[in-house]
């Protein structure tokens, strides 16, 4: 493969690094009713977890109990009136959304084990201070916010950062080489002026000594 313009010289557009599939089209807001969908109840469910005191398990039952309650008496009424029954959509997950979710996680989850046996096994020190970076910065958030708010500020920022990355994607990249660029001019002459004087020093130390 040739050369990229893309940020890190990638070949894969941002929607084949997410699976290319259903997954990805809620991620990068192609299905943006689904997508909406996710967002308001992840919205709705931290203020009912944070605000009335509510547990998932309660919550759940509390709503299945309404709704199930609500559909039951409606179609027996509507069958002593000869009214029509309540309109429910057909209640079945397709074979293709099951497969692509199924291979996303299995793709995703056996790129962890892999990474995790290189770490454990000694062989990636890079991946290692990575994993071991984010497990740091992981533990410092849990301790400034709570579980749930972790997981809706984790899920805004997975459903808005790479949506935005794609529609933007030709300014991000240019703006981040040139400050990549930037940095690596400013590295070099740290190196010389800073980094080269020290060695020229301590060699002299040595001289001397």
């Amino acid at each position: 493969m040739g050369s990229s313009n893309h940020l890190f010289n990638r070949q894969r557009t941002v929607h084949e690094i997410f699976g290319g599939g259903f997954v990805a089209d809620v991620i990068l807001w192609r299905q943006k009713n689904v997508t909406v969908g996710i967002l308001l109840v992840a919205l709705a469910s931290l203020v009912v977890f944070e605000r009335w005191g509510y547990t998932l398990l309660s919550l759940v039952s509390s709503v299945l109990l309404l709704l199930l309650t609500i559909l039951f008496l409606w179609a027996k009424s509507a069958a002593i009136l000869n009214r029509p029954s309540p309109p429910l959509p057909e209640l079945h997950l397709s074979e293709e959304t099951v497969n692509e979710v199924a291979a996303f996680v299995r793709t995703r989850l056996n790129a962890f084990l892999s990474v995790s046996q290189d770490i454990a096994l000694g062989k990636d020190t890079n991946s290692f201070f990575k994993v071991a970076g984010y497990l740091l910065l992981i533990s410092i958030l849990g301790g400034l916010a709570d579980f749930l708010t972790l997981v809706y500020t984790s899920l805004l920022i997975i459903l808005t950062i790479p949506a935005l990355y794609e529609r933007y994607e030709d300014f991000i990249d240019k703006y981040v080489k040139a400050m990549c660029k930037k940095s690596q001019q400013l590295y070099a002459k740290f190196d010389v002026e800073c980094i080269g004087t020290t060695q020229k020093w301590v060699l002299e130390k040595q001289k001397l000594g």
